[in-house]
């Protein structure tokens, strides 16, 4: 039918007459996201680069009666349990351990089988990337925990916490990674699909 859906506000705008922008928002209109494998792994390479100094460097220093200590993700991970606050810890596990590497390998997944046009688990790949796109909202809960952790627990008499260059870099992270997730075409993932007619020749002969 020749039509195309925005990416700015969703309208399925007619591509016939040549039309190159959204009548209702004025976005650019593409019948497929450009240069989808390409940007996509490049951000995704940037988020791999920057994830190792955002695991290397410290997130936040706690200062207890004049002393300070930095702490990595997984060293505040650890501290946050010793001290009791488990759920806080398990927060952190997850949003800063579990979700970055679920991300990577389900993005890994599908730029190598879209490349080979591969047609194993089609419709699993599909909702796999759905998946991705919903976690992608919550990859920012390390970034919140700790700035809020760092507001509330100011307890001048007793100790500060403060943020650190390393939760800057795991920030850039979430962000190359969801502008990788974004810039991923999931209907890379059906090119090649036979068709129902050519199916069904094919089980006729």
């Amino acid at each position: 039918m020749n039509l195309c859906l925005c990416h700015g506000c969703g309208l399925a705008c007619d591509m016939g007459s040549h039309r190159h922008h959204c009548s209702r928002c004025g976005a650019p209109l593409h019948a497929r996201k450009t240069d989808s494998i390409t940007r996509t792994w490049a951000y995704l390479l940037a988020a791999l680069v920057f994830y190792i100094p955002a695991n290397l460097l410290p997130v936040m220093n706690t200062r207890m009666f004049g002393s300070g200590l930095d702490s990595t993700i997984v060293g505040g991970v650890l501290e946050f349990w010793e001290s009791g606050a488990w759920d806080i810890a398990l927060i952190i596990f997850i949003a800063s351990i579990g979700v970055p590497a679920i991300k990577f390998g389900a993005l890994l997944l599908l730029l190598v089988t879209a490349q080979r046009h591969s047609d194993w688990a089609r419709r699993q790949r599909a909702q796999l990337y759905r998946f991705v796109e919903l976690i992608g909202y919550w990859s920012m809960l390390d970034v919140l925990v700790v700035a809020l952790v760092a507001a509330l627990v100011q307890m001048q008499e007793l100790g500060t916490i403060e943020p650190r260059p390393g939760i800057l870099f795991f920030g850039v992270v979430v962000v190359f990674t969801m502008l990788s997730a974004m810039s991923f075409d999931p209907r890379l993932i059906w090119d090649g699909e036979p068709s129902t007619g050519d199916a069904t020749n094919a089980a006729a002969h």
